[in-house]
């Protein structure tokens, strides 16, 4: 089965052979069959699609009376995969049919970006990448800086520096400006930080090489925060928006940072290296002292930082960390609507100081594995320490659903865009 296949929902129960399956065949349709039409299953229906695509459907046209906006996008994500990231046609009214284009398009651009091979997207293609995307959607509206090399040194961004330091190329970071009002005085609504580690060997605190396998999807939280920044644009966003990409490639050289380095950042903060490994708090790091800078009402970081957090969610639902529980909050409900699965983990002002040194004011994890009990709330901690007003306004997503190594019931191997849907909600509240 290779054509355009029709999709409708169903409440009527399949008969004959095709009784005990949630998808039964009718000429050229295939039915999904659901049990209650107001409120619909969308995880089965995620699966539905994910079980269509398999049968070697190209393409899907979805038809019939049952279907809404969620329950499309549900079978778009399970039907979606590496090269068909774009293959569902949607039904819908104007407006509605505008809105699901839209996010499939931000979804796929994200997707393929965090699916490249690590030697074609390294830390300056994915700066430029990223410039170029968001420049096409508001030519007029946009200005960017990009600082890489020796002069993040120069400029005091150590994190950045240092992390990506041993590699051949360059780290950078990437701040794109996006203000349509065109008002250099207009104030900042919100300000994205995303991790963009387009490879993570794990430095000296070397991975194994299975742990390694996958880290090409280490730049997740750069390809998320910007292909959310672009479906806001597409919808109409009105409010000046700062983007601020951290870059690197951590990889060991003899240039390469090492275990006892001492970096000091720009707003004074010592940090001792205890692990090569936790390079992305690092570099977020210097992401969050930039942002503070513009004074906006919501900081909002995104990273695929920690294996603690993805331990604890079973890579099902991306972690939720907030000092500000207003901000948590209104992050949970509006991925809870948009189907965005999310799961708040614990966040205080205590856990600043789990990772502790002798030699600096903060190590940047502890020697042991995963950074020990509680990893992922002691690696928001650390980054508690870069934030402005206590964290008021400030969320740390860490993207643990962000990327599939091996295809499940719901997805396909490899990007998921989880994560994009409910930054976007934010930016647009």
């Amino acid at each position: 089965m290779t054509k355009t296949a029709i999709i409708k929902l169903s409440t009527a129960t399949p008969d004959n052979w095709q009784a005990s399956s949630s998808i039964s065949f009718h000429n050229d349709e295939i039915h999904i069959h659901i049990t209650d039409v107001i409120d619909k299953d969308l995880r089965a229906i995620q699966q539905a699609g994910r079980k269509i695509e398999t049968l070697g459907v190209a393409n899907a046209k979805l038809d019939g009376e049952h279907w809404c906006e969620s329950s499309q996008w549900a079978f778009a994500q399970g039907f979606s995969k590496v090269g068909k990231l774009e293959a569902v046609e949607f039904s819908g009214d104007e407006s509605q049919l505008k809105r699901l284009n839209d996010k499939q398009a931000s979804y796929a651009w994200a997707r393929d970006l965090i699916n490249q091979t690590p030697s074609n997207l390294v830390p300056e293609t994915l700066c430029q990448s990223a410039l170029m995307y968001i420049k096409e959607l508001a030519p007029d509206d946009v200005s960017a800086e990009i600082i890489s090399g020796d002069n993040l040194e120069l400029d005091g961004w150590v994190g950045i520096y240092n992390v990506g330091k041993g590699s051949i190329n360059d780290p950078g970071m990437l701040i794109i400006d996006y203000n349509p009002s065109k008002n250099e005085a207009e104030p900042v609504h919100a300000t994205l930080v995303g991790k963009g580690i387009t490879f993570d060997s794990g430095g000296y605190s070397i991975k194994p090489s299975a742990g390694m396998f996958s880290m090409k999807c280490d730049m997740g939280g750069a390809a998320t925060v910007t292909a959310a920044m672009a479906l806001a644009i597409k919808s109409g966003l009105k409010k000046r928006i700062k983007l601020i990409l951290c870059c690197a490639e951590n990889m060991i050289s003899g240039y390469a940072y090492k275990l006892g380095d001492i970096l000091n950042y720009k707003n004074g903060m010592s940090v001792e290296i205890a692990n090569t490994d936790a390079e992305g708090r690092l570099v977020l790091a210097d992401g969050l002292i930039k942002a503070s800078e513009f004074e906006s009402d919501m900081i909002i970081d995104a990273a695929t930082l920690t294996g603690a957090a993805m331990m604890a969610t079973g890579g099902e639902y991306n972690a939720v960390f907030a000092l500000d529980q207003e901000i948590a909050n209104k992050t949970l409900a509006v991925a809870a609507e948009h189907n965005d699965p999310a799961w708040q983990l614990p966040l205080a002002p205590f856990h600043q100081n789990k990772c502790p040194s002798s030699f600096a004011d903060t190590a940047n994890s502890t020697t042991q594995k995963g950074g020990g009990a509680g990893g992922a709330s002691n690696a928001a901690g650390f980054l508690a320490r870069f934030v402005p007003n206590q964290g008021k306004g400030w969320l740390h997503l860490d993207l643990s659903a962000c990327y599939n190594e091996h295809a499940s019931g719901l997805w396909a191997a490899g990007a998921t865009g989880s994560g994009i849907a409910t930054i976007t909600a934010l930016l647009m509240q």
